[in-house]
């Protein structure tokens, strides 16, 4: 019996990975599928290889080789500087698309189908900013359409939001192959591009979706849980906001009882929109 719970349980977690939208499989370490794998030795060789053995002599267990890693980014003052200043050139939004269409700093737009730049409304007091696109956002070129973004329009529209009524970003514009995680290097090339969005979309409220996008914007390496529900202060180069972090939608899906969170979390927000005025330190 308990075999047969594993294997259910099994096919149910790759069912969940293939709904998240991870369609790759990956390693630990990023690796360049543009480029050819190295020649396996012909078969001479390695029996070559196997006869010249000392006789009697048990070989060493094999150890996996390890994967080379692609060539990433590096976490160089030029890339950074070159960041800013195309980012900081931008004066409208979609200024800033066109230079993120052009932007050749981060590895992710090579593996990537499209630019997933923002969707909703640019003059809204309300920015939503999640960590990266998915398969879906990747397919459609706007962020948070998947079966996360489906349940994120459902929880603002509990507090009578829509994307009419709020503008959604990514801290990375690029879905990272198979969903993984971005590395340092790829968010860092990223965030000017990121600040800029916000600066020009110049909103009242930031609302972070998820630990990744908290931590990134909060400049903190707390939890998201002791992140979530607290208003911070933001600094957008041009004025002060407030930021809120809350549970990413997509972990929702798997833990449907903690929705309770992500509620008082979007009623925090509502009363910040109801009294603008209110001091939320």
């Amino acid at each position: 019996m308990q075999e047969i719970a594993g294997r259910a349980e099994a096919i149910a977690l790759l069912h969940w990975y293939e709904e998240m939208g991870v369609d790759i499989a990956i390693d630990e370490t990023p690796v360049d599928r543009l480029v050819a794998p190295a020649a396996k030795p012909a078969p001479e060789a390695r029996r070559d290889a196997e006869a010249e053995r000392p006789p009697l002599q048990r070989p060493a267990p094999s150890r996996p080789a390890a994967v080379a890693p692609a060539p990433t980014v590096p976490a160089s003052d030029a890339t950074a500087r070159a960041a800013r200043e195309t980012a900081k050139a931008a004066n409208t939004l979609d200024e800033l698309r066109l230079a993120l269409d052009g932007f050749t700093g981060c590895n992710l737009k090579l593996t990537a189908t499209r630019l997933v730049f923002g969707d909703g409304n640019p003059d809204s007091r309300v920015m939503l900013v999640g960590e990266a696109p998915g398969r879906d956002e990747d397919i459609q070129g706007l962020p948070f359409v998947g079966r996360s973004g489906q349940l994120l329009d459902r929880m603002l529209a509990a507090i009578g939001l829509d994307r009419t009524s709020v503008y959604i970003a990514n801290v990375v514009p690029w879905r990272p192959p198979g969903n993984r995680t971005p590395t340092p290097q790829e968010t860092a090339a990223c965030r000017p591009f990121i600040e800029r969005q916000i600066q020009l979309v110049d909103p009242d409220f930031l609302l972070c979706l998820g630990g990744a996008a908290a931590k990134e914007m909060m400049a903190t390496s707390e939890g998201i849980l002791r992140l979530r529900g607290n208003w911070r202060d933001f600094d957008t180069g041009t004025r002060t906001i407030k930021v809120l972090a809350t549970l990413h939608p997509a972990y929702f899906l798997r833990q449907p009882l903690q929705k309770r969170l992500a509620w008082r979390d979007l009623l925090t927000l509502k009363t910040a929109l109801d009294q603008p005025s209110q001091d939320f330190g």
